[in-house]
């Protein structure tokens, strides 16, 4: 699995949609600290475009930006926290939280992973690469991805779902590729640092079950903003 775990059928899980909103709701908070104009805070462009291709609505974002920015009174700060470990059957696991309590995160951690095993910083994320990831489909006339990342300064381009491809970047040039892409016609859906496994390691189909539920977990906690794994 090269990204981002996802989890099976999540889109029609009852609760989603909220689910979503309130990650993204974090993402933009904790990107306006850095300012709250688009156009000078990338970080903050990148995430406002993702809640409004996510149907979230305008009242919701700007509040969000105002919350973040603390120009609101009940405004929480939100820490980003890493944490690394394995899965059952040793599959490496990189999760990033977003939390305004980190011991309460601390805590619900340590206790999702007692069918795993945390591990200290670095222990899992030596073999993994931090680089830029954007989803994006070709623009209605048609357009060739090997070429589009040359032009946009893409490292790799690989095929993505649904006939969108998936442009790496080095993790500084995320939102350079970005515009340079679609400055040419494409639609860009998603843009983020991601951690990519360099060894994914296989597992017997009969150890599938007990991994997703132990993935399905950490990824279901309020604190998860994003999950990363190890598994070919």
């Amino acid at each position: 699995m090269g990204a981002q775990w996802k989890q099976k059928g999540r889109e029609q899980a009852a609760g989603a949609k909220g689910k979503l909103f309130t990650k993204l709701t974090k993402e933009i908070m904790v990107a306006a600290r850095a300012g709250v104009e688009p156009a000078g805070n990338a970080r903050l462009r990148l995430a406002l475009e993702q809640a409004k291709k996510a149907s979230m609505p305008r009242d919701t974002m700007e509040r969000a930006v105002k919350k973040g920015a603390g120009l609101l009174d009940e405004g929480a700060t939100f820490e980003t926290v890493v944490y690394e470990g394995f899965a059952p059957h040793r599959v490496p696991v990189i999760v990033e939280c977003l939390t305004d309590n980190k011991n309460r995160t601390a805590a619900n951690i340590r206790g999702l992973f007692k069918k795993g095993q945390l591990g200290a910083s670095g222990s899992v994320s030596w073999d993994f690469r931090r680089v830029g990831a954007i989803e994006a489909a070709p623009p209605a006339r048609g357009d060739d991805p090997e070429e589009a990342a040359i032009e946009a300064g893409a490292q790799e381009v690989e095929a993505g779902e649904d006939g969108d491809s998936r442009f790496l970047t080095e993790p500084a040039d995320l939102d350079a590729v970005q515009r340079a892409l679609s400055a040419r016609g494409w639609n860009v859906s998603a843009a983020n640092l991601i951690w990519i496994a360099k060894n994914p390691v296989e597992i017997p189909a009969s150890a599938r079950d007990e991994v997703d539920a132990f993935l399905a977990a950490i990824d279901d906690d309020d604190d998860v903003q994003r999950l990363f794994v190890g598994l070919a």
